[in-house]
């Protein structure tokens, strides 16, 4: 998911605050949990077109930190499960393209069995 260098930069910031005694999967999924509920707090109550204005003024740096946030959280979980993210990306796209065949899921937003 991240660059080496940044992994690096992310995983030395940590080390640096002595912050892995307190990053155990557990508590990496529950911060990871709560800063995807503040990212989506930035868009809750608005439509496209108050979501669209909102991306493009002051809010976007907020969004973008949200969104960082997330992604080193879950570099920390990752990192500290031995998983590589690609590689559970690439599983799960071949799962999701079973449950979901081109045919019967294209155009349409229902679940696999609906």
């Amino acid at each position: 998911m991240l660059q080496p260098d940044v992994m690096a930069a992310v995983l030395e910031f940590r080390r640096k605050r002595n912050w892995e005694q307190f990053h155990k999967p557990k508590e990496l999924a529950a911060a990871i949990a709560v800063e995807a509920s503040e990212l989506l707090e930035v868009f809750q109550w608005k439509s496209h077109e108050e979501v669209a204005r909102l991306l493009e003024g002051s809010s976007r740096e907020r969004v973008t930190d949200e969104i960082a946030d997330v992604v080193i959280l879950l570099s920390y979980l990752c990192h500290d499960l031995g998983l590589d993210v690609n590689d559970a990306v690439r599983s799960k796209l071949k799962k999701n393209e079973a449950k979901y065949p081109v045919e019967k899921s294209y155009g349409s937003a229902r679940k696999y069995d609906e």
